[in-house]
């Protein structure tokens, strides 16, 4: 096909092109390399001495809203997903997507001679269904919350789900999920996306509001709310094991006022030749039409964002 538009193109030579349509014919083609070339334009994440998690993270999770029982399935799976390993057809794996995160130890450790798996736990869940302090999310709010799912226990890290009829603080301007430390008590929060800004958080499940509008995946769980979550969650879990007081590892300055830290030095990509709209290499499941990129505990499929490689200083995928 490229070859016979080409000769087209040679035998209409000779025929007077107006300067727009020049101009236009050269932007097509040279408007999809400059898009490749920016978003893959090497992040550089440097240590900067501070802690991060090793071995051992415990999770205290808030569930703050209504939420359905598929949608805390769908989180509950990943999470038990990220240190189990499936059988050698199921492939790639969520552990191995872990493991990456886990490499940075010997990155901050050097004479360390053998990277420990950092085992996930979830010690306490708790639910507040009746919005007890309503469904605007403050910073405020959130440092209540964090008290509330911890009880003080600091060998813990604070998750707060928040369900769909929640507005929360900053997500969705710049960024799509939120962690920081609260006294020396690490959260992480994340918001359902489903219907306060599914064009900005809940892509690639949900039209874009921006850049170019490739094609939508179906959520590989049924739920677009659960799903994006999922993302999110990773990302935030990927963030306070490498950066968790914000002197661990990031890039010196800001991307629209997100610091750049692990995933999101590596924005919209989940598999390899990832373009701006284009989630790159991902898998459909054949079943449900799901798109997704790693297999999870008993079978279950999540899609799960690119990291920062230390040792390659590049965005790394699944596929």
């Amino acid at each position: 096909m490229m070859e016979r538009g080409l000769a087209k193109i040679k035998m209409a030579s000779s025929l007077p092109i107006s300067r727009p349509l020049a101009l236009a014919f050269i932007l097509l083609l040279v408007l999809p390399l400059a898009l490749e070339a920016k978003l893959h334009a090497k992040p550089v994440l440097t240590y900067h001495r501070g802690p991060i998690i090793t071995g051992r993270l415990n999770l205290s999770i808030l569930w703050y809203g209504q939420f359905g029982r598929s949608q805390k399935n769908a989180i509950r799976t990943f999470i038990k997903s990220l240190n189990y390993n499936g059988r050698a057809n199921f492939q790639p794996q969520v552990s191995t997507w872990w493991e990456m995160v886990g490499s940075y130890q010997s990155m901050a450790m050097k004479h360390s001679r053998k990277t420990p798996r950092i085992q996930v736990n979830v010690v306490k869940q708790i639910t507040d269904n009746s919005y007890s302090l309503g469904k605007v999310m403050t910073k405020d709010f959130i440092k209540t919350l964090v008290q509330k799912a911890t009880a003080g226990n600091r060998n813990t890290v604070a998750v707060i789900f928040t369900s769909r009829q929640v507005t929360a603080s900053d997500l969705c301007s710049g960024q799509c999920f939120e962690h920081g430390v609260i006294g020396k008590q690490p959260y992480i929060l994340v918001g359902n996306p489903e219907t306060e800004c599914p064009g900005t958080c809940a892509w690639p499940f949900h039209r874009s509001d921006s850049g170019l509008q490739g094609v939508t995946l179906q959520p590989p769980n049924g739920n677009i709310g659960a799903d994006a979550m999922v993302i999110h969650f990773a990302s935030g879990l990927a963030s306070t094991v490498t950066n968790p007081l914000k002197t661990g590892f990031y890039q010196p300055g800001r991307r629209n006022d997100v610091l750049i830290e692990a995933t999101t030095a590596c924005p919209g990509i989940f598999g390899s030749g990832a373009l701006p709209g284009y989630t790159g290499k991902v898998r459909v499941d054949p079943i449900t039409g799901g798109g997704f990129n790693a297999h999870g505990y008993k079978g279950r499929k999540f899609m799960l964002p690119a990291i920062w490689n230390p040792k390659t200083s590049s965005c790394w995928t699944l596929l």
